[in-house]
């Protein structure tokens, strides 16, 4: 995910919200109890200003664009580790052969998929849920909400467990099915570290397991329960996973040898990374076809199917982000699919202008133009198109 700076378009918003607490009894309705929890409405309210009913042409227009560059982005990153891009190599062998872009042994190759793995960690711990903390604890509260990633769909919980799980899939050496049982798998970095260290191996299982489970532990919505202690101990878990990585696991990992490291990468390749952008190429293929077909005939029933459409798409993209390195960060896929937060008034003009130009980009435009275009399209805009306080959205007022 780039997470672009958001304090400057919350100014713009001119949001003025005071909180106060709640007592409804299920925290899977917006809700707040005695868990901690606030109502959110008035931020939420505030920014979803349009509706579907009143923009229905341009509505589905825009959807069919983003899924359109979405599928495209997608396609375009599998085929480049698969295939190759630029009339160059497939990246999946420069890597495996670890005889380009860079790359000149297996070693360096393992310190990067680990240097990763723990970068997401801190990520997650650091950013997506950590910023929204600090800035309630600071008092912003509005400003805290917003930061919140997938909130439309009250989707963040899973999306950073996901995340955690892309740690998981790279350790354990495959792209696990959403209900597969996770084992390791032969030439894993697990095997590998279990023969080596087995203390060291237990700690790092320990330490994956304990941010899923303290990211799980948090209630649901993630917007409506920012400042809670279960809040504090998913910040805290990934912190401890992110330094097990960088400090424990990476000095032991890239010691072992030339032999056995070339094995494991070529595992990794075969089996984490080309099966998990497979996945998600495939995916955000059968969400493009699913919002034209909604597009041709829109339905509340349409909606519900996007929305767990984009659920499903959501999984292999969010169980990659261990693995932003290669073509998805030298092609700027990563921003173009997953910028985070929004520009609601550039989607408000886009929607009332009809014009969906300005979320395209090519190469020689400035950062800022790249960075504003990026910011109309990929997942959350999709999500904001589709979802409204975490529940598909109607075709009706």
């Amino acid at each position: 995910m780039k997470k672009t700076l958001f304090l400057a378009g919350l100014l713009m918003l001119g949001l003025a919200v005071n909180f106060s607490s709640c007592s409804k009894d299920n925290d899977e309705n917006n809700t707040g109890g005695n868990t901690g929890g606030y109502d959110t409405e008035e931020v939420v309210t505030a920014i979803e200003s349009l509706d579907y009913a009143d923009f229905q042409s341009s509505w589905c227009n825009y959807m069919k664009n983003v899924a359109m560059l979405l599928y495209n982005d997608s396609h375009l990153l599998y085929e480049s580790w698969s295939v190759g891009y630029n009339d160059g190599p497939a990246f999946a062998e420069t890597f495996k052969n670890h005889n380009g872009n860079g790359y000149t042994s297996a070693e360096q190759c393992v310190s990067t998929i680990i240097e990763k793995m723990a970068e997401i960690a801190n990520e997650v711990g650091e950013a997506k849920i950590g910023e929204p903390f600090d800035t309630w604890r600071a008092g912003d509260h509005v400003a805290a909400v917003l930061a919140v990633e997938s909130w439309y769909s009250w989707h963040s919980r899973d999306d950073y467990s996901n995340n955690i799980r892309s740690i998981q899939n790279a350790y354990y050496g495959k792209y696990f099915g959403e209900n597969e049982t996770v084992t390791p798998q032969q030439g894993s970095l697990y095997q590998l570290i279990e023969q080596a260290n087995p203390d060291l191996n237990r700690t790092v299982v320990n330490a994956i397991n304990t941010a899923i489970n303290a990211i799980q532990a948090i209630h649901n919505p993630f917007r409506n329960y920012i400042n809670t202690v279960e809040t504090k101990n998913a910040i805290d878990a990934c912190a401890s996973l992110q330094k097990v990585l960088n400090n424990q696991l990476r000095p032991v990992a890239t010691s072992l040898g030339e032999d056995v490291l070339s094995t494991m990468v070529s595992n990794y390749v075969d089996h984490v990374v080309l099966p998990t952008y497979a996945d998600l190429d495939a995916s955000n293929l059968q969400l493009k076809q699913l919002v034209d077909a909604f597009a041709a005939a829109p339905s509340d029933k349409g909606f519900e199917t996007l929305a767990q459409a984009w659920m499903d798409s959501r999984r292999p993209w969010e169980t990659s982000e261990s693995f932003l390195f290669g073509p998805v960060d030298e092609l700027q896929l990563d921003p173009n699919m997953d910028s985070w937060p929004l520009d609601q008034e550039g989607i408000e003009n886009c929607m009332k202008s009809g014009n969906f130009d300005s979320n395209q980009w090519s190469e020689g435009m400035s950062d800022e133009a790249i960075e504003a275009a990026q910011a109309l399209r990929g997942f959350h805009t999709l999500e904001y198109l589709i979802f409204k306080d975490g529940k598909p959205r109607k075709t009706t007022k």
